[in-house]
């Protein structure tokens, strides 16, 4: 091997694609993909973008689809309100989403990163287009960016930026719908803007921080920033699927030469795979931590391969065990593991999300209150009952006891009218012959009807004269 060959193959992965030697940026100039995976890519993505667009527009029962109010923690999923009280369901989900995208990773490898990342999808799919179309092929980006400024450069350039920022800062007020409502969030637009200062420099803020990321950090918050794509390093195991070269049936490269005999493997170093890269790497170098698994290069070295009548899938998904011993996908016990605790998570949110109650109650004895002798030798006993009443419509209850012969005299209203989306304090009396109470605490039921419906039971206890 010549002397330049091994600096190259021994310092190929001194540092991440996107550094120069000398420490500096290294801008990638990718090159538009093509091909089979590319138009996969392309529906899904441009789904999900739609998905985004229009989803904040959806409402069911006059409540909107999905919103994440974190200011005053609200949170509505499929039209259900959960508040704080329902935190622990959040919490789980999280937990069950996270084992989720872990036993993904494992099997899978960075496929979220490259198919379904917000980060991918609105950089290869909106600002990389946009970019192509203004400024022309990677070549052309090249040279206007190292000339001098021209008119043209300007114009191209101001053209591009423009259109950017506009786009983010619509991208910026979707995401807001998406914590205030779509239509509190139209309702502000209405309103004179000196009485939304805070919220417009919020705006202004985080599209400034949209558009840092997507005009010039770009694949940086892949290869470097986000924590989930340096967690994914220590996920992989030789059974995980990724995109992978083939280096069993590639190697030793050569130059195609056309009716020539062939004695080198099938890589012929065209470096498409390379100039197509989002995130400017050589994937023939083994796993890198830069790969987000976007199969760009799976399109451009099948193309290649095609037009020289080479079989395909030189590059292809496949684990390093397939490459390597040619064993076909082995679901290993690891991977086994994760889907046994996230069959079991999921199975735990379902119950709790069908179960959870709509309207949730609390009701204790006001402490620091002693029993009452009341009249008709019964004793009486003051209670307080904080109902919450998570729906957005107002609710009309009744609370009974069941399981004892009570009397429940409320204090300051007649009837028991809840909130909408709010918590609903109730003071009652509870009176209860004395002939009923056999110690000095008795356990007791309450029960809260929403007409003849059974809404939920609350166990408590009453005080007596017994000792």
């Amino acid at each position: 091997m010549r002397e330049e060959d091994l600096l190259k193959a021994s310092s190929y992965r001194d540092r991440v694609s996107t550094v120069t030697d000398t420490g500096g940026r290294k801008w990638v100039y990718a090159t538009k993909p093509f091909g089979k995976w590319f138009n996969y890519r392309k529906i899904l993505a441009y789904t999900y973008i739609l998905v985004f667009v229009i989803l904040p527009f959806i409402k069911v029962n006059g409540m909107p689809f999905m919103m994440i109010n974190i200011p005053q923690g609200k949170f509505i999923l499929f039209s259900k309100i959960f508040w704080p009280q329902d935190f622990f369901i959040f919490a789980i989900a999280m937990i069950t989403f996270i084992i989720f995208i872990v036993l993904f990773t494992v099997v899978f490898g960075r496929l979220f990163c490259g198919w379904v990342c917000p980060q991918t999808v609105f950089l290869e799919f909106i600002f990389r287009p946009i970019e192509w179309l203004i400024e022309g092929i990677p070549g052309q980006q090249k040279k206007l960016n190292d000339g001098d400024w021209t008119f043209e450069k300007i114009y191209k350039k101001a053209l591009k930026h423009f259109i950017y920022f506009t786009i983010l800062f619509i991208i910026a007020n979707l995401f807001l719908s998406y914590i205030i409502s779509i239509d509190e969030l139209l309702k502000i637009i209405k309103e004179p803007l000196k009485d939304h200062i805070p919220l417009l420099f919020g705006l202004v803020f985080f599209t400034y921080l949209f558009y840092a990321v997507f005009a010039f950090v770009r694949e940086i918050v892949c290869t470097t920033i986000c924590p989930y794509g340096r967690l994914q390093g220590v996920m992989f195991d030789k059974d995980t699927m990724q995109v992978a070269y083939d280096y069993v049936r590639g190697e030793p490269r050569g130059k195609f030469k056309k009716h020539a005999e062939r004695s080198d493997g099938d890589c012929i170093d065209c470096l498409k795979c390379v100039n197509v890269c989002p995130t400017g790497i050589d994937i023939r170098n083994g796993l890198q931590m830069e790969c987000v698994g976007c199969t760009a290069c799976i399109d451009a070295c099948d193309d290649v391969m095609e037009s020289i009548n080479f079989k395909k899938g030189l590059i292809r998904y496949a684990s390093e065990n397939k490459i390597s011993t040619g064993k076909s996908f082995h679901f290993n016990g690891r991977m086994k593991a994760y889907t046994a605790l996230l069959s079991v998570l999921l199975v735990v949110m379902i119950f709790l999300v069908s179960t959870r109650k709509s309207v949730d109650t609390y009701i204790s004895r006001v402490k620091g209150q002693l029993y009452q002798e009341a009249p008709n030798n019964k004793i009486s006993n003051l209670f307080e009952a904080k109902i919450i009443n998570k729906t957005n419509k107002d609710i009309a209850v009744t609370i009974r006891t069941i399981n004892i012969n009570g009397e429940i005299k409320l204090i300051g209203a007649k009837e028991i009218i809840l909130k909408k989306e709010s918590m609903n304090k109730v003071d009652f009396f509870l009176e209860i012959p004395k002939s009923e109470l056999k110690k000095r605490s008795n356990a007791i039921k309450i029960v809260v009807y929403k007409g003849d419906e059974k809404i939920q039971t609350i166990k408590t206890s009453f005080l007596g004269p017994f000792k």
